[in-house]
């Protein structure tokens, strides 16, 4: 009976001291870190993405994912509660997206930040502030996939269409007027030779105009020179326009002299030749008058006698 006692109290005492190896471990393992929570609220998926899964913040780990449910309040919406630590610099412009490891296909949450909004995101276990997800490379790859497969079909549809038998015959027809003017653009060097053949001598001649024509500028400019020589000697003051000029003042004094002077002596000589015209005409038709003198005349209108001789 005795043996008995002392194996139970044995047995008690090992239970005991299990007991108190595993309280004083998990004393020891217990996590002295004060987790900041945060809320990732998204209505994308969130394949391979579980608790515990690890939060990193541009690679470094800072955290675990605590919990995944569904919004209650918004349908379709999925809400990630994640646990980083108090140093980590989450502000109003950090979001949130999903990495995989690898090939394995495990998702992890990767914290970033765009800077627009530098100011620390504040967050407790009563009022949990939540982080914006954005779409991963992976899910925009996903996402313009689809367009991108789409572009490939329209792509090969128009091909298929360009490539139609009747499409087929006019592209066959350009590749043939292709090399006709292939043909013909070769047989123009061989056209262009004799043209090619007569530029040197067309060259030295443009050369020999050339000195023809710098001969020409330089006896223009000795030219120039005369005649601005020339021009200078004749409106000198006692140049040749200046003595043209004396000459022809007094050539003006002469005329106006011959003219106040002859003038009226010119005006006597027309009356008396008009006189004696006039004495040789009536001598024409009337000789007689020299023996018997000239007839009286008949008086006209208004002069004495008109009126009786009208009588």
């Amino acid at each position: 009976m005795e043996n008995k006692s002392h194996a139970v109290v044995a047995g008690i005492f090992t239970l005991a001291l299990l007991a108190a190896a595993v309280l004083i471990g998990m004393w020891l393992n217990r996590d002295r870190v004060q987790w900041v929570p945060y809320q990732i609220a998204t209505k994308q998926s969130i394949p391979g993405l579980n608790p515990q899964a690890n939060v990193r913040y541009r690679g470094l780990d800072v955290g675990k994912v605590e919990d995944i449910s569904f919004d209650p309040q918004v349908p379709g919406q999925i809400l990630v509660r994640i646990n980083v630590r108090p140093d980590t610099p989450v502000t109003h412009s950090t979001f949130a997206s999903l990495g995989y490891q690898g090939v394995t296909g495990i998702a992890y949450v990767q914290l970033d930040d765009d800077g627009s909004n530098p100011a620390r995101l504040q967050s407790s276990k009563e009022h949990m502030a939540r982080i914006d997800m954005r779409p991963s490379l992976f899910d925009q790859l996903q996402t313009r996939g689809l367009a991108i497969l789409q572009q490939a079909h329209e792509v090969t549809r128009r091909l298929n269409d360009m490539l139609a038998p009747a499409n087929q015959q006019a592209i066959l027809n350009a590749f043939d007027k292709a090399g006709k003017a292939a043909s013909a653009m070769e047989a123009i060097p061989r056209q262009l030779q004799p043209t090619l053949e007569k530029l040197p001598a067309l060259t030295a001649q443009a050369q020999q105009t050339l000195r023809s024509v710098d001969t020409l500028a330089q006896n223009t400019s000795t030219l120039t020179v005369s005649l601005d020589k020339m021009s200078r000697n004749l409106q000198a003051s006692d140049g040749a326009l200046a003595q043209l000029g004396n000459a022809a003042e007094q050539m003006g004094s002469m005329a106006s002299k011959l003219e106040y002077e002859t003038l009226p002596l010119a005006s006597d000589m027309r009356s008396s030749l008009r006189a004696l015209n006039r004495t040789l005409d009536n001598l024409n038709e009337r000789p007689q008058s020299v023996l018997f003198g000239m007839p009286r005349v008949a008086p006209g209108p208004g002069e004495p006698g008109f009126g009786a001789l009208s009588r």
